[in-house]
């Protein structure tokens, strides 16, 4: 786990994302413990899922946000909010995001025991 998500966060920092947020399942969690990880001092919450959020600056004073699922194979959800958006809005669409995530992982779980 560690080894991936130091990948990851190694791909999106080269392509100028900033890693903002971790969502981890508490099994991973304790995993990251045990490791070494990139994390630094970004905020770790409980999740069902193990993500990660990044974010960078786009076109027209927008600002992008992307949540990468930790897997093997790559699959993100990607946004942008206009400059004027309020932070209540964007938290809105970033739940909804973390939703259709939860979503798309369940359904990657369910077929794989299939």
């Amino acid at each position: 786990m560690n080894e991936l998500i130091n990948e990851i966060v190694g791909v999106y920092q080269k392509h100028g994302w900033q890693l903002r947020r971790v969502l981890l399942r508490p099994e991973s969690r304790a995993e990251l413990e045990t490791g070494t990880s990139s994390l630094g001092g970004i905020t770790q919450e409980q999740a069902e899922l193990d993500a990660l959020w990044f974010s960078r600056p786009s076109h027209e004073q927008r600002e992008a946000w992307e949540l990468r699922l930790v897997a093997e194979n790559p699959y993100a959800l990607f946004e942008t909010f206009e400059a004027d958006e309020s932070e209540e809005e964007r938290e809105d669409v970033r739940r909804e995001m973390e939703a259709r995530m939860r979503e798309y992982s369940k359904a990657k779980v369910l077929s794989a025991e299939q």
